[in-house]
């Protein structure tokens, strides 16, 4: 192999790979500080691999991509057989059942994704100063292993913009949807930001958090070593009730938990509400460089407001904090408009094998983004900021 050669490997473990090669396309900033995403570190994939939330079993089956050239990684992407649409958040039944109502087969197919994780970030992880040929040596790669295997399609989801019109420079379908998000425009705490609402949102917000605050207890923000093992405990139970209520199941396993206090401890914000030192409900975020991630939630009793007060105040409250640019609050949910959190953009690539399926699925992409830009602008003239602040965002 000459020094211009990309050789692509694909791996059933992460155990093969280096963890400073993977790091290196993935987070090279996190040797000076935090990573932008914790998603796409290796301690973070290791952790889903390690606990059985991914592989045999669960639908989601690695198949790591790496490309080497001259000796070195210079890109690498986190790459899954499945055999199922669980845990992806940009939906894409509507596709499996025209293509299986034609007479094909639509699972399995390749995802390039974090698995249920519908958080915004780089796909294809390439080393600095590698960012175009590693991009299509991997792409090309996941065609290829596609092709070989006779996959209907590819779906690289929650990429990166900048990801998503390279993407369609090669070729490949550029989705959108959209989720709401809280930015920071610099507020010096909580009430730097009622400021900015009119005073009919702020006089709900304030009454909500009065409400919340009211439930009987104190409501306590826990990270790094703060985050004992009895918490997880606690948070299990909550994050069982939610996933057998919104998805049937859960995706992660209990060892996850155990492994996140082991390994990802420093990278998570838990949230909790107590009375009498024993959680009652409670919210674990993700913290990145510059951007809270809101993921999961769970409660053993029921209060008005609590909801609201720990997944969205309490992480506006630790971003304003902590200086950080936004609050990414996950999938779905028109209540977090009226909470601060607006409108965003978010992208996935696909591709599919059928050349007809394909054409259709374009029409229909075409479409949507149309119709999804319609609603976000709908949606943000209906946020809760004063009349200038939207104009401004616009």
């Amino acid at each position: 192999m000459d020094g211009s050669t990309i050789e692509i490997t694909t791996h059933n473990t992460l155990r093969g790979i280096d963890p400073a090669d993977w790091n290196a396309c993935a987070c090279p900033e996190a040797s000076s500080g935090r990573a932008i995403d914790p998603f796409t570190t290796y301690r973070f994939l290791k952790a889903l691999e390690d606990s059985g939330s991914v592989g045999t079993g669960s639908g989601w089956n690695p198949h790591y991509l790496t490309a080497h050239q001259g000796g070195q990684m210079i890109a690498c992407a986190p790459l899954y057989g499945k055999n199922h649409s669980q845990g992806e958040y940009m939906f894409d039944h509507n596709f499996a059942h025209a293509f299986e109502r034609s007479g094909g087969r639509y699972y399995p197919k390749l995802q390039i994704a974090v698995p249920f994780t519908p958080a915004t970030g780089r796909r294809f992880l390439t080393r600095t100063g590698f960012e175009v040929q590693g991009m299509s040596a991997l792409v090309q790669g996941a065609v290829q292993i596609a092709s070989d295997n006779d996959l209907s399609s590819i779906h690289a989801t929650f990429c990166s913009e900048a990801e998503a019109l390279a993407g369609a420079e090669m070729g490949l379908l550029h989705r959108t949807s959209q989720q709401y998000h809280w930015y920071n425009d610099g507020y010096a705490d909580w009430d730097g930001f009622l400021a900015a609402l009119s005073s009919r949102k702020r006089k709900t917000l304030r009454k909500e958090r009065l409400t919340a605050q009211a439930f009987g207890g104190e409501i306590i923000q826990l990270t790094g070593d703060q985050i004992e093992p009895q918490h997880w405990d606690a948070f299990w139970d909550f994050y069982q009730d939610t996933g057998a209520r919104k998805w049937g199941q859960p995706y992660l396993t209990r060892k996850f938990f155990d492994i996140a206090q082991d390994r990802l401890r420093d990278d998570i914000l838990l949230v909790f509400a107590m009375r009498d030192g024993v959680p009652v409900a409670g919210a674990l975020n993700i913290i990145g460089r510059d951007t809270l991630y809101g993921r999961y939630w769970g409660c053993a009793e029921n209060h008005p407001c609590l909801h609201f007060e720990i997944c969205y105040y309490q992480a506006i409250d630790y971003a304003i904090a902590h200086g950080m640019k936004r609050v990414e609050a996950g999938a779905q949910g028109e209540h977090k408009l009226a909470r601060g959190y607006l409108p965003a953009t978010t992208h996935s690539l696909h591709w599919f094998g059928d050349a007809g399926f394909r054409n259709a699925v374009a029409r229909y992409l075409d479409a949507e983004r149309v119709a999804v830009d319609d609603e976000i602008e709908i949606l943000t003239s209906y946020g809760p900021f004063k009349k200038v602040k939207v104009e401004e965002q616009e």
